[in-house]
Order: C-alpha cells, then structure tokens, then sequence
C-alpha cells in the first residue's frame, strides 16, 4: 500500500514537473515575440515600412543613411533554399539507407560521424570554408574573390546534413514493422515498400527534419559571415553577399540610436520568416493528411 502511495506521487510530481516545463516553453517563446514587436517595430515606423523592406541600399554608419534590408532578405531566401537543394536529397537519402539498407557496421560507422559533425562548432565550418572552399570557387571559375553566396550555400548544406538524417532516421525507424510486412507479404519488393509505403507513414517526422534543417540554415550566422563576404549587395551566385543573420551580428556590437533599432527590426524579420515556414509546412502536412 506504502508503495502504491508513493508511486502515485511519484507520478503525479514528474506529471506536474512536466507540465511545468511545457508551458514554461510556451512562455519563453511568447516573451521572445513580444520584445522583438517591441525592440523592432519603431524602426520600422521611422525610416518607414516600404523603405524598410524593400529598400536596396543599407548604409547604416553614412552621412546619409539607408537601411533596406531587401538584399538581406533575399540573400538568406536564396541561400536557406539553394542549402535545401543540395542537403535535403542528400540528407534523405543517407537517412533511408541507413535505416533500412545499410548493414550494422555501416550504420555505426556513419551515425558516429553524423553525430561527429553535428557536434563541430558553425565557426570550424566557417574557418575550413574560408580557408579550402572559398580560394577553390576562386580558382575553378576564376572570380576575384571566391567568398560569395555559392560559398555560403555549400558549407550551409553540409551544416543542415546532421539535423536531416538523425531525424529522418528515428522517424523511418518508428514506423510499425507490421507495415513493411503487410506491403512484402501483398508482392511489393524492399525499395518498393521503404519508398512507398515506410517513407510516406514517415513523412510527418521527415517535415520535422525539414524544419529543423531551415532552421540552421536561415538560423546560421558565424560561418556564413565568414565564407559569404558580408557585404549588403543583392544577391548572385558569385556576390558577396550578407545574410540578415550576420547582418544583426556584425553590426550589433558597435550600433546605437536607429541603427540598433534597424538590427531588431531585421531579427523581427528572421523570427516572422521562421515562423511562417514552420506554419506553412504544418499545414501543408495536414491537408496532406486530410486527403490521404
């Protein structure tokens, strides 16, 4: 009886610790939403929403200051989309065949260096694109200068690599064994039955694995400010370009007055950005689930 009481409390207690700190969560994310509303919104206002958004020119430390941040905004469009491009397929790929294909000494052997590389610091990635990626891109297509956003994409979509596959991985794995069964018992062969049958009863983890690698890659500041060039020119492939994440962080240390406000206004636009993707594929997922 004496144990019986004590598991209940037991479970009560780690329930109510819980709770706790899922809604501490929630609390957390709001207080953030409200002082970037708060810090960001009045810059806005005074150099003026148009201005703002879909000014060319920034120029925040000139006589005569500018802050548009559409080269910003762009940069990190193309830069988190062109990482998808080439991380994503990989990412899934690597994910499906070491959860289904791959035999145990391979499997081991490539989650240890998955695991590897997720744990290497951003500004290693930086300083081994700066010094090995960056004079490359300048070599083979004889640029000037080879720290761009070609540069920035590349190293992003190795840094999305370890989100991608672990994720993906431990959603592939958790789908029901009687599924695959099920689909080889009715004649379908193994790469039939992973692609069609595991991979779309998956796809709710594998869009999680997405959000996370936009994440880092909208989210990624140091290595990309350290291959890209940090310089606010509109974006093309072989530009120096800066991404709105390196534009807070080069310019936080030193701003004051508008400029300050400007940077908050630019990081109030980053947490929009990721909010809305993470919306949008939410409910992209569940129309998807609605019609299946």
């Amino acid at each position: 009886m004496k144990n019986r009481i004590q598991q209940d409390f037991t479970d009560i207690l780690a329930k109510g610790i819980f709770t706790f700190l899922g809604y501490l969560n929630i609390v957390f994310v709001v207080v953030i939403c409200f002082y970037l509303i708060i810090s960001g919104i009045p810059a806005i206002f005074k150099v003026g929403f148009t201005d703002f958004i879909f000014g060319t020119r920034w120029a925040s430390t000139a006589q005569d200051r500018a802050f548009g941040i559409l080269p910003f905004i762009l940069t990190s469009v193309y830069g988190t989309f062109g990482a998808l491009l080439i991380g994503l397929p990989l990412g899934f790929f690597t994910s499906v065949y070491l959860a289904k294909f791959a035999n145990k000494k391979v499997k081991s052997f490539v989650e240890s260096t998955v695991d590897l590389l997720a744990g290497i610091p951003s500004v290693v990635f930086g300083f081994i694109g700066m010094l090995v990626l960056v004079p490359s891109i300048q070599y083979v297509f004889d640029l000037p200068d080879g720290s761009s956003l070609l540069a920035a994409i590349l190293v992003l979509s190795i840094m999305i690599l370890p989100s991608i596959i672990k994720v993906s991985i431990g959603a592939i794995q958790s789908v029901p064994y009687e599924y695959e069964l099920g689909s080889l018992a009715l004649g379908a062969n193994r790469v039939e039955t992973v692609y069609k049958v595991l991979v779309p009863a998956a796809r709710r983890g594998i869009s999680i694995a997405v959000v996370l690698g936009v994440g880092r890659a909208i989210g990624e500041a140091m290595a990309v400010m350290m291959v890209a060039g940090n310089v606010a020119n509109m974006p093309g492939i072989f530009e120096s370009v800066r991404f709105l994440t390196t534009a807070v962080a080069s310019e936080m240390s030193y701003s004051s007055g508008l400029q300050r406000e400007a940077l908050f206004s630019i990081a109030l636009v980053l947490f929009i950005f990721i909010m809305a993707i993470n919306a949008v594929l939410n409910l992209v997922m569940k129309k998807r689930g609605k019609t299946k």
